[in-house]
C-alpha cells in the first residue's frame, strides 16, 4: 500500500513521467511549439525500449489473428520448383505473375520491399532486427508462427520504409510498393487452387493445409484495386470494397452470399489513389490521413482496423486481440510518433547547401508559407550561431505547427477526401470503432502538413502528381504533365538537386521511360496537379516568385 501510495505520489510531483493516455480527439490542444515525439510521456530511456519494440512489431506484423498468413515452407519450395510443377502451370494458366516468382528475393524485391541496413549504421538508420525471423526476410516481410505452422505475412514498414539511394528510411512512404497489387492478385488467384493440388505439389503438413485453408476462405471476403500508378496506395476501395462484401452489421460478419454478390460501392470506379503519410509527422497533428478525416482515435489502431478488414478478419478477434495487446499497440504507437526524419545532408554533402540562399528562402517562405505550413527556427539565426559548424548551422531548432490540425481545400484534385464518404458511415458504425473510439469524418480538402524532411518526400501532393519542390511553387500551366516515378537508387541520376525530386524531360534516366506502370499522367482524375497556386500570384494573377525566389525557396525547403 505504501509503495503504491508513493507511486502515486511521484506521478502527481512529477506529471512529465507518468504513463497517460493520449487525447486522440481532433479538438485536443497541442501547446505552441510542442510535440507528440514522447506521446505518452516517459523517460527518454523508457521512450528508447518502447521505440525499439515498436520499430520490431512494424517489421514483423504482431496481429497473430490477421486473416492472410502464406504458408511460408510451401511458398518456398513452389518458387523453388520448375515449370513442370503441376502447380505452376495450374497457375501460370490464371496469373504469370503470381506464378512467376523464382526466389524469395525476387518477390520481395517486386513488392519494393527494402533490405536490412548494414549492422553499423547509426542515429535513425540503425534498425533492430527481430528475433527467430529467416535471415532472407525483406523489411516488411515477417513469418509469424503458430498452431498450425509458419505463416508468411506483411507489416507496417511494407508500405512505411523506404529506400534512399541505398538506406532504408523507416518511416518514409515507399516509393514503388506492389502491396496493393499484390493483394488484388492473390484475391484473383488463391482461392481458385484446389487444396489436394497445393498439398501434393508444396509438400504442405496437415497444419500448414490448414492455414491455406482459412486464407482461401478470408480472401473472398477481400476485395479492391490496383492503383492507377505505381507509388500510390488504394487503402480507400479496399476497404469500402472489403466492407460490401460483409453484412453491414456491427462485427461485419461473413455473409457467403454477399461474397458472391457484393453490395455496390462508388469505389469500384471512382479513383481515389493517394500515398501514405510518413510517420515523423504524426508528432505534430491532432488528426490523421491526408484529408484529417480521423477526427478521433489512436491512428495505430485505425491502420489495424483497415489492414484487417482487408485481409478478411473476423472483427470480434480482432477486437479481443486489440484488447489483450495493449502494451504492443502503446509500443508501435511510441515508435511512429518518435520517428525522425532524414536530413539533407545524410546524403548529400553539407557544401550542396548555399547557406544564404537558404537565407533568402527562409525569408519567403515566412511571406508566404508559414501560415499553413508552420513556422521553422534554424540554427543559424540562434545566439551562438558563429560557433557552430557548417552542418549544425542548418539544423531545425523548433518547429510551431497549428495547435489544432487544420484542413484546407487549396484546389488539390478532390478525389481523395471525396473518396471518404463512400463508406465513413460503415466503418463508424462498426463495434470494434466505437470500442476504439475512432470517428471518420468526411473533410473538404486536405491538411497542410508540417515540412519536417519534405525534401525526401517527393513526389509531391497528395497523389504524387508533383515531381519537385520546384512544380510545388510553380503555377499548374508550368508543372510537368507526365513524368515517371523512379526509383531512388543513383543519386546522381536519380534525384534533380536543384529542384529536389523526379528527373523530368531529357533529365530523366532512358530506362525510366519504359516504366508504363510508374508513368504519372496527370490530365487522368485522381492525379490531377492541378491547385495550391492562389499563394503564388498577386492580385493582378502575377507570380510573386522569380527564378532566383525559387531556387532560395527550394534551398530552405531542403533544410527541414
Amino acid at each position: 500500500m505504501f509503495t503504491l501510495l508513493f507511486g502515486l505520489i511521484l506521478g502527481i510531483m512529477n506529471p512529465v513521467h507518468a504513463d497517460i493516455n493520449p487525447d486522440w480527439t481532433s479538438s485536443y490542444i497541442l501547446p505552441e511549439g510542442e510535440t507528440r515525439a514522447n506521446v505518452y510521456d516517459v523517460p527518454e530511456a523508457q521512450l528508447e525500449q518502447l521505440r525499439n519494440d515498436g520499430y520490431i512489431h512494424a517489421m514483423n506484423y504482431p496481429v497473430t489473428v490477421t486473416g492472410l498468413l502464406v504458408p511460408y515452407r510451401p511458398l518456398l519450395n513452389f518458387m523453388q520448383a520448375d515449370t513442370k510443377n503441376p502447380l505452376k502451370k495450374f497457375l501460370l494458366n490464371i496469373s504469370r505473375k503470381f506464378a512467376g516468382f523464382k526466389t524469395e528475393a525476387e518477390l520481395y524485391e517486386w513488392l519494393g520491399l527494402n533490405k536490412f541496413n548494414d549492422a553499423t549504421a547509426t542515429g535513425i538508420y540503425k534498425m533492430p532486427r527481430p528475433k527467430n525471423q529467416p535471415a532472407s526476410l525483406y523489411v516488411g516481410a515477417g513469418v509469424m508462427t503458430n498452431a498450425n505452422g509458419e505463416g508468411l505475412t506483411f507489416s507496417c514498414f511494407a508500405c512505411h520504409s523506404a529506400n534512399l539511394f541505398g538506406t532504408t528510411v523507416m518511416g518514409l512512404t515507399n516509393k514503388r510498393p506492389h502491396s496493393n497489387k499484390f493483394f488484388h492478385m492473390a484475391r484473383q488467384v488463391v482461392p481458385k487452387i484446389p487444396n489436394a493440388l497445393f498439398k501434393m505439389n508444396t509438400n504442405a503438413s496437415a497444419g500448414e493445409m490448414l492455414m491455406f485453408t482459412r486464407t482461401k476462405k478470408n480472401l473472398v471476403s477481400v476485395d479492391g484495386v490496383v492503383p492507377q500508378v505505381l507509388g500510390l496506395d488504394t487503402s480507400l476501395p479496399h476497404v469500402a470494397l472489403s466492407l460490401a462484401r460483409r453484412n453491414n452489421d456491427a462485427y461485419a460478419t461473413k455473409n457467403p452470399v454477399l461474397e458472391n454478390f457484393p453490395r455496390d460501392n462508388e469505389l469500384n470506379t471512382f479513383v481515389a489513389d493517394s500515398k501514405p503519410m510518413p510517420w515523423w509527422n504524426l508528432k505534430y497533428k491532432t488528426r490523421w490521413l491526408s484529408d484529417g478525416s480521423i477526427v478521433a482515435g489512436n491512428p495505430i489502431l485505425t491502420n489495424f482496423l483497415w489492414n484487417e478488414i482487408g485481409r478478411g478478419t473476423d472483427l470480434k478477434e480482432l477486437e479481443q486481440w486489440m484488447s489483450d495487446n495493449g502494451q504492443t499497440i502503446k509500443e508501435i504507437t511510441a515508435a511512429a510518433f518518435s520517428t525522425e526524419a532524414p536530413r539533407y545532408t545524410d546524403f548529400f554533402p553539407v557544401s550542396s547547401i548555399n547557406l544564404e540562399s537558404a537565407k533568402r528562402g527562409e525569408k519567403l517562405f515566412n511571406q508566404t508559407c508559414v501560415k499553413c505550413h508552420g513556422q521553422y527556427e534554424k540554427a543559424w539565426s540562434a545566439d551562438n550561431a558563429s560557433e557552430l559548424s557548417d552542418i549544425e548551422l542548418l539544423a531545425t531548432t523548433k518547429v510551431t505547427y497549428h495547435d489544432k490540425t487544420p484542413v484546407k481545400d487549396v484546389g488539390t484534385d478532390p478525389q481523395r477526401y471525396q473518396a471518404m464518404k463512400f463508406f465513413a458511415d460503415e466503418l463508424n458504425n462498426l463495434a470494434v470503432s466505437k470500442w476504439m473510439k475512432t470517428t471518420v469524418e468526411p473533410q473538404v480538402g486536405y491538411v497542410p502538413p508540417p515540412l519536417v524532411g519534405v525534401w525526401a518526400r517527393y513526389p509531391y501532393f497528395h497523389n504524387n502528381s508533383v515531381p519537385t519542390l520546384c512544380g510545388v511553387i510553380s503555377l499548374e500551366s508550368d508543372r510537368p504533365k507526365t513524368f515517371v516515378l523512379g526509383g531512388a537508387v543513383n543519386k546522381e541520376t536519380d534525384f534533380d538537386q536543384d529542384c529536389n525530386g523526379y528527373p523530368v524531360g531529357n533529365k530523366m534516366p532512358l530506362e525510366w521511360t519504359k516504366d508504363i506502370e510508374a508513368t504519372i499522367d496527370t490530365s487522368k482524375p485522381g492525379l490531377r496537379n492541378i491547385g495550391h497556386t492562389k499563394m503564388l500570384v498577386d492580385t493582378a494573377g502575377k507570380e510573386i516568385f522569380s527564378a532566383a525566389d525559387k531556387k532560395d525557396l527550394v534551398m530552405f525547403l531542403k533544410t527541414l
